[in-house]
């Protein structure tokens, strides 16, 4: 039984996200919290190459201070909160935040891992989405991208 590959890396990085393997979409891509199973229960993916190391954390924080920075913001000026009351709403929020993500950042990570073929993964594509970006580009294309016909 063939898998379902993807047919974009949006596809197969929103398995991630989901905590889902990358190549089929349907195993399940962790075995704890953090820890990544060692072969897709679907599929067999083999998913010891996956080097996510610190980068999901890395992307974690910055999405969390990007959506807390506004928020922040309105509180200090909108709201006249005193220092407890900020830290009370803010570092909870935080937290939570960071948690929530962490999984799902690990999970992308790996499928971006997965699809570019790094770390010794194999890059595998659909046969019609390897030929249309492999495939040479015509003349009529050439020209409308120049502006010339």
């Amino acid at each position: 039984m063939s898998p379902a590959l993807p047919a974009a890396y949006s596809q197969a990085a929103l398995r991630g996200i989901r905590c889902r393997c990358p190549r089929c979409g349907e195993g399940r891509l962790f075995r704890k919290w953090l820890k990544p199973l060692e072969r897709c229960p679907v599929c067999t993916l083999d998913l010891t190459p996956q080097r996510a190391d610190d980068f999901p954390a890395y992307i974690a924080m910055i999405v969390t201070g990007h959506l807390m920075a506004p928020l922040i913001i309105a509180l200090s000026k909108d709201f006249h909160l005193g220092v407890a009351a900020m830290f009370a709403i803010l570092v909870p929020l935080a937290v939570a935040m960071m948690i929530g993500m962490l999984q799902p950042a690990k999970g992308a990570v790996i499928a971006t891992q997965w699809w570019f073929g790094m770390h010794g993964f194999r890059k595998e594509r659909l046969p019609e989405a390897e030929s249309a970006e492999t495939a040479p580009k015509t003349a009529g294309e050439t020209a409308g991208k120049t502006g010339r016909e």
